[in-house]
């Protein structure tokens, strides 16, 4: 089996767009959780959201964004960063040996063209049109990030798109990662994007009872897992890419191998549509230590899913103490969402970013706002304050999905 280098990231997020800005804002616990205005038939409704400040002009002709959802355009522009940082922007300096016949496609989303869905149907059913844009279909479709990305770059090799709710992106990640190692590709972009804050999936969520409530102390500061005033997540966009390389290949070309990402599980809880369990999510951590050939002592950090749900952060932290068992005291986790939200099918691969790029700074983001911690959660959750953690060598990053999917990444120090 080949090893796998991490050699490019690339982030949009509410807390910023580009890496260096969204985890400096993660490293000071800002927020990007705001109210947004939505237009619905009975009136305006204000709603907490994790939306993205972005305008799509400076980045794409008009003509292009005739084709391309809200979703595919983050994905680009995060793309185009993890490409950038790779040095793989301009294919024809690609050195001969990495054929784009070799570098793959692996992306994750949840909701796909959820917006083009969403005007699709306003169209249909309140404006009573007649007939509908002729590029809705690829608009929509949840494989149309795969198809801009792999065109941006002219990336030929291997394409998937993987849908598994919030635990999206981690898997795609994790399947790119078996690409390579297993010889059926020599590089592959991968992570994922969301962009569903559309009218229909608000007012689905909100039917469901589990986003959060405006806090006192701000909209900013909502989103708060393991708190114990915690009221539920927060909705969010946005979308995060890596380059994985072949190790051999990468340092051959004289690649900056940022981390070499070592371990990965995915396991199925088969228990309940929208409550998780414990015991699944803990496999998954101890299938990824075991691919990664790690102990669970050898984690320096934990990056956790942390929604801020009442039952989900209760659950995690029983499945860490379950597959961590004796070190799980000792081991520092925090959740980065109080910053961004909850970016459903691209969460994966911006928490994993965030991980990455603090296996690299030696600094653990904090848990924002986690001021008076649950009981119940009472594992080391880095609370309100970064901290330093010189010498870190190994981190793990937790996705868990409606369904009961679960994704766990392991990455080591290059």
């Amino acid at each position: 089996m080949r090893r796998v280098a991490i050699t490019g990231l690339g982030v949009v997020s509410a807390i910023g767009t580009g890496t260096p800005v969204f985890f400096e804002s993660l490293l000071s616990s800002r927020s990007g959780i705001r109210f947004i205005d939505i237009p619905f038939p009975t009136g305006t409704e204000s709603v907490l959201a994790g939306a993205v400040d972005f305008d799509p002009d400076p980045h794409f002709p008009r003509a292009r964004l005739l084709t391309m959802d809200r979703v595919s355009q983050f994905a680009l522009v995060a793309g185009r960063e993890a490409m950038a940082q790779a040095g793989l922007s301009d294919a024809t300096a690609w050195p001969s040996r990495l054929a784009p016949e070799r570098f793959g496609v692996s992306m994750g989303t949840g909701s796909g063209g959820a917006s083009s869905t969403d005007v699709a149907y306003t169209a249909l059913l309140e404006q009573k049109v007649a007939r509908l844009r002729p590029m809705t279909v690829v608009l929509a479709m949840n494989n149309a990030i795969a198809a801009h990305v792999s065109m941006e770059f002219g990336l030929k090799g291997p394409s998937s798109t993987v849908s598994n709710a919030c635990a999206s992106s981690a898997t795609s990640i994790g399947e790119a990662f078996r690409q390579i190692r297993h010889g059926y590709a020599d590089a592959m972009l991968a992570g994922g994007a969301e962009a569903l804050l559309n009218r229909g999936t608000i007012k689905a969520w909100q039917a469901m009872h589990t986003l959060a409530k405006p806090h006192a102390d701000g909209a900013e500061t909502s989103c708060r897992p393991f708190s114990l005033d915690r009221t539920g997540l927060v909705l969010a966009e946005g979308a995060a890419m890596l380059v994985l390389e072949e190790w051999e290949s990468a340092q051959r070309r004289g690649a900056n191998i940022l981390a070499e990402l070592s371990g990965y599980a995915s396991t199925t809880d088969a228990h309940h549509l929208t409550q998780p369990e414990p015991q699944g999510q803990a496999r998954a951590m101890t299938l990824a230590l075991a691919d990664a050939e790690l102990n669970a002592s050898d984690i320096g950090y934990l990056n956790a899913h942390g929604t801020a749900t009442e039952v989900g952060d209760v659950v995690e932290t029983n499945a860490i103490k379950l597959a961590f068992q004796n070190a799980a005291s000792r081991l520092p986790v925090s959740s980065s969402k109080g910053g961004h939200g909850h970016a459903m099918g691209a969460a994966g691969a911006m928490e994993f970013i965030a991980s990455v790029m603090a296996l690299r700074a030696g600094q653990l983001p904090p848990t924002a706002f986690l001021e008076h911690p649950d009981p119940r959660c009472d594992l080391d959750y880095i609370p309100l304050v970064a901290r330093d953690c010189p010498g870190l060598r190994v981190i793990m990053s937790n996705s868990f999905a409606f369904g009961g999917s679960n994704a766990v990444l392991i990455a080591k120090a290059a």
